[in-house]
């Protein structure tokens, strides 16, 4: 099997712990490393989750290098990653071990030397705010050449999930997803509300998980069920229930195998002066603006073919020890997740 190379960019909360585990233990993806940013969490809380969870399932081989603490641009109205952690997000993951360090606080620089060095084409995959990609390609343009895909978790052609017009990833640092659009990028994959919320996980999955007797299936099980029961306690957009979408995941689902995603290609532009509709993606599916298309847009996503995906990532993880409970993952600092 020709392994793909990847690097995973993300402010970890919860549902990007999910994503790290899959790309961290998929024999298909060769993870290269990831970098973190500010996000649903503080580029601290983001950079220590990332570490415990690679730690939880035995990956802490995998480089981890904390990039940008804030966005290019205010927000046209102050907001804090305080508003989403509690809710959908724990600021210290139940999983893993404290204390651990980055291989360096310099994510866009380690960024653009991996891809400046490399001999293989890299997939960056971007399930956060995308201000570090942005940085990196405004330093550095010449990056481009050695990125075969991006493939973002973010916007939407309809509804937001941070305001009514907006997606959280695009609100939060909306010039950089501008940037990163307009950058000629020559394969940008987003995986939007649109598709993502065709996919959800649910409590009967996380018993699935837990039985598989790996770290990895213990340590999705962990994370999503805090989630799930943010999705519970939130008014959106979809009535989740006792399940939730996890949104990051299904980007390295794609990675794995693009069939999960349906999709369609289409100018997209990010709203970044309206104090109504900032953050707001404008898909043209239809030409309108008689702009060439810029992005791959997931209109759909097959959710069985993610679930056997997400299924085969956390069979392939390590068993877990025979004490045999997700607590035997968990550092003694850290509160067991309570839904």
């Amino acid at each position: 099997m020709i392994r793909r190379p990847v690097i995973l960019d993300v402010d970890t909360g919860n549902d990007d712990a999910v994503a790290v585990t899959m790309a961290a233990t998929h024999p298909a993806i060769e993870l290269l490393g990831c970098t973190t940013v500010a996000g649903n969490l503080s580029l601290e809380e983001t950079t220590d989750n990332t570490l415990r969870v690679l730690n939880a399932i035995d990956r802490s081989d995998i480089e981890v290098h904390a990039g940008l603490s804030r966005p290019f641009a205010p927000r046209p109205y102050a907001s804090s990653a305080s508003e989403v952690e509690g809710v959908f997000h724990q600021s210290t993951l139940p999983v893993g071990t404290s204390g651990l360090q980055p291989r360096s606080w310099h994510g866009v620089e380690w960024l653009i030397e991996t891809l400046r060095q490399t001999t293989r084409q890299v997939t960056l995959i971007p399930v956060a705010p995308l201000t570090n990609i942005a940085a990196a390609i405004t330093v550095a343009p010449d990056i481009l050449d050695a990125i075969d895909e991006v493939v973002f978790m973010g916007g939407a052609s309809t509804f937001g999930n941070r305001t009514a017009a907006a997606e959280f990833n695009v609100y939060t640092d909306a010039v950089a997803a501008n940037v990163v659009l307009r950058a000629g990028i020559r394969r940008l994959t987003m995986a939007a509300l649109d598709a993502t919320h065709e996919v959800l996980v649910s409590q009967d999955d996380l018993h699935r998980y837990r039985a598989l007797g790996t770290r990895a299936g213990d340590v999705a099980s962990a994370v999503t069920e805090y989630y799930i029961g943010g999705y519970k306690a939130s008014v959106g957009p979809i009535e989740a229930g006792s399940s939730a979408p996890p949104h990051d995941a299904l980007c390295v689902a794609y990675a794995i195998d693009p069939k999960v995603l349906d999709i369609t290609e289409a100018y997209v532009e990010v709203d970044t002066v309206s104090l109504c509709n900032y953050g707001r993606t404008t898909v043209d599916f239809h030409g309108y603006r008689d702009e060439p298309a810029n992005v791959r847009f997931a209109k759909h996503a097959d959710s069985a073919r993610f679930h056997q995906i997400l299924d085969e990532c956390l069979r392939g993880g390590t068993v877990r020890s025979s004490a045999g409970s997700v607590s035997d993952l968990v550092g003694d600092d850290v509160i067991a997740c309570q839904c």
